[in-house]
Order: C-alpha cells, then sequence, then structure tokens
C-alpha cells in the first residue's frame, strides 16, 4: 500500500503544480508575445496561442519524480535480501541520473525551438546527444524482442542500433501528432497510464512513479489544451513527452514479469509495448510512407495527418480528439487479448488492425460542404 501512495502522491503533485503555475505562465507569454500566430495554411487554430506550455509540463515532472522518488526501504521486497536491494538501487539511481541529464538537455532544445526557432542539423545533433545519453551511457535498450519474427536476443551492437532508433522516432511522432487542441497531451496521458498500470503490477515503484507523474502533468495541461486552447505544449513539451514514454517502452520490453499476475505475464512485452504506442507510430509511419510515395521529404509538414482527414469529415477538435483517444484505448485492450497467440501472428493482427481503423478515415469520402 506504501507504493500505491507513493505513486498517487506523485501523481498529484504534478497535477497541482500544472493546475497552478499554468495560468501564470500564459500570461506572462500573452505579454512577452510568445505565441503561436495564425495564418498558415496547416494551422487549425484562429486566435494567437501561446506556445510554451513544456516548461510547465517539464517542471512538474521533475519536481515531482524527484520529491516523491522511492528510498532504498521503500523498495525493499520480500523476496529481496539487502545486498540484492542495494545493488537494484544502484541501477536505478544510475539510470535516472541520466534520464534527467537527458531531459533537461531536450527540454532547453525544446524551448529554444518554440521562442526562436532551431535549425535542423543542430536539432539533429541535439538528438545524438540525447540519444547517447540515454541508450549507451544510461543502458536504457532493447536486448531481446522474445520471439517476435523469430527474434531473440540481440547483439550489443544491434541492441544500441535499434534502441536509438526507437528513441528518435517516438521523440518525432509526438512531435507530429501535436496538431489539434488536447490530442498529444490526451494521447500522451493515455500511454503513461497504461505503462504506469503494468509497471505498478510488476512491483517496479520507479518507474510507475516516473509514469504516474506524466500522466499527472499532462492531465492538468489538458484543462487548458483542451478546445478551445489557451496554450500549447509545443516542442519543449512534446520532445519531453516522447522522450519519456521511448524510456518507459524500452524499459518495458525487457522487463522481469514474474510479478506479473499469470494473464498478463502471457502479453508479449514488445507487443504491449508497441500496443500503447500504436496511434503516434501509425500516424508517423503512414505520413511519411505517403510523402515519400509523393516524392516529398518525409520530415515536410502537410495536412495529411489522421486527426486533418477528421477534422475534415466534420468531427471538430472535440469530436477528433475522442475518436482518437478511443482508438488509442482500444489497441492496448485488444493487445491483450492476443496474449494466447505467438508473438509474431499477434503483432500482425494488431498492426493490421491498428492500420485498418486508422486508414478508415481515408477510404471514406469526405462530403462536399454545401
Amino acid at each position: 500500500m506504501g507504493h500505491a501512495y507513493t505513486i498517487l502522491f506523485g501523481f498529484l503533485t504534478a497535477l497541482i503544480v500544472v493546475l497552478f503555475t499554468m495560468p501564470s505562465l500564459i500570461k506572462v507569454a500573452r505579454m512577452k508575445h510568445l505565441v503561436d500566430e495564425p495564418g498558415d495554411a496547416r494551422k487549425l487554430h484562429r486566435r494567437s496561442v501561446p506556445t510554451i506550455g513544456g516548461i510547465i509540463i517539464f517542471a512538474a515532472i521533475i519536481f515531482s519524480f524527484a520529491l516523491w522518488f522511492p528510498g532504498p526501504g521503500q523498495l525493499k521486497l520480500p523476496d529481496l535480501g539487502y545486498k540484492a536491494m542495494y545493488s537494484s538501487m544502484g541501477l536505478y539511481y544510475k539510470q535516472f541520473k541520466f534520464v534527467i541529464a537527458a531531459m533537461v538537455l531536450l527540454f532547453f532544445i525544446g524551448v529554444k525551438d518554440d521562442i526562436i526557432g532551431f535549425s535542423p542539423v543542430k536539432k539533429l545533433v541535439g538528438h545524438m546527444v540525447v540519444g547517447y545519453i540515454l541508450v549507451v551511457m544510461a543502458g536504457i535498450r532493447i536486448n531481446s524482442m522474445h520471439g517476435t519474427f523469430g527474434i531473440y536476443e540481440l547483439g550489443q551492437e544491434w541492441s544500441i542500433a535499434f534502441s536509438f532508433f526507437v528513441y528518435v522516432v517516438l521523440v518525432n511522432a509526438f512531435n507530429l501528432i501535436d496538431g489539434i487542441d488536447g490530442l498529444a497531451a490526451g494521447i500522451g496521458t493515455i500511454c503513461a497510464v497504461a505503462f504506469g498500470c503494468w509497471f505498478y503490477l510488476a512491483g517496479d515503484v520507479p518507474l510507475a512513479l516516473l509514469s504516474a507523474v506524466l500522466a499527472g502533468a499532462l492531465i492538468g495541461f489538458l484543462v487548458f489544451n483542451y478546445h478551445p486552447a489557451r496554450i500549447f505544449m509545443g516542442d519543449s513539451g512534446s520532445l519531453i513527452i516522447g522522450a519519456i514514454l521511448s524510456v518507459l517502452a524500452m524499459n518495458l520490453v525487457d522487463h522481469d514479469i514474474t510479478r506479473l499476475p499469470p494473464w498478463l505475464q502471457r502479453v508479449p512485452t514488445p507487443l504491449f509495448a508497441m500496443a500503447v504506442l500504436a496511434y503516434p507510430l501509425v500516424d508517423t509511419f503512414r505520413v511519411f510512407v505517403s510523402r515519400a510515395a509523393r516524392g516529398v521529404s518525409p520530415f515536410a509538414a502537410d495536412r495529411n495527418h489522421i486527426h486533418h482527414r477528421l477534422m475534415a469529415h466534420g468531427l471538430g477538435h472535440r469530436g477528433t480528439t475522442a475518436t482518437l483517444y478511443m482508438f488509442a484505448i482500444a489497441v492496448i485492450l485488444i493487445s491483450l487479448l492476443t496474449r494466447d497467440i505467438a508473438p509474431t501472428k499477434g503483432l500482425l493482427l494488431l498492426g493490421s488492425t491498428a492500420f485498418f481503423l486508422a486508414l478508415l478515415p481515408f477510404i471514406v469520402p469526405v462530403r462536399e460542404k454545401k
């Protein structure tokens, strides 16, 4: 029960920090004209909106996580001796030391991009450094695919390369889906809650706490970001969300599952991690393939995302976000139903279902406005 209270207090602290400090940031952003102006054909808002909400999201996550991070006594388990317990704590402190360092660097990259812009080359260098800190220095990487496509253990070089790829994809995926009010924050909340529940059931308090403070910060942010948005998270927010979720996903894939309920142990960890992140992954993959097929740079901005298509169908901001929330939850629930299927078959079933649902808005013709 003590662990549950630690996680709950972390969640509430992050939520309260955002709720009480965001109004002041909105006021300052308007005074200093740190806003996104309408006018671009790709933009869906019709008034100026502050773009630096990620500052408070980041502050709430770091403050709450550091405040409630469990000490050795809180992590002591009945089946662990003191030596094993302190060895485990050493690994946690080593990992999170580098995670916080990487988050601070990524945060400043995002803030600079939000306020004065950031050249693509410098931004790429920044991602390379952050990826190196997380994957190499912190050792957060995927070492096995657990039989998916017949792949089990990955060699060190493949593990580092693949994990680096996962980090880059997820960070950019969350940056790309931040296109309408409440979407990135809502999807991030769903992902954080799903990961948090899994880590709590697995007995991993630090990672469950990290998931909880992320969820708390994003729910607080949604109060100000849900349509009509009073503030946007900007790159300083979307990059942090993508990076934290990549840390959670890579930790989950190779995590000890012996403390999970028997029914959840049968769900392959790579499958569950991909199901939780299905929406940003599917949308990013579809957009990149579409742009490549048209001979356009994969990073060229357009209005070809799933949320743009749903808006074209007349669902509006709230209807679109609600639909995509249900999509994200549905894919997670479907992954739990594939626990008795071979990993490769389960992934193919889940992937085909997710892509079919994602393509439906493009299959159904848009009605002409009278």
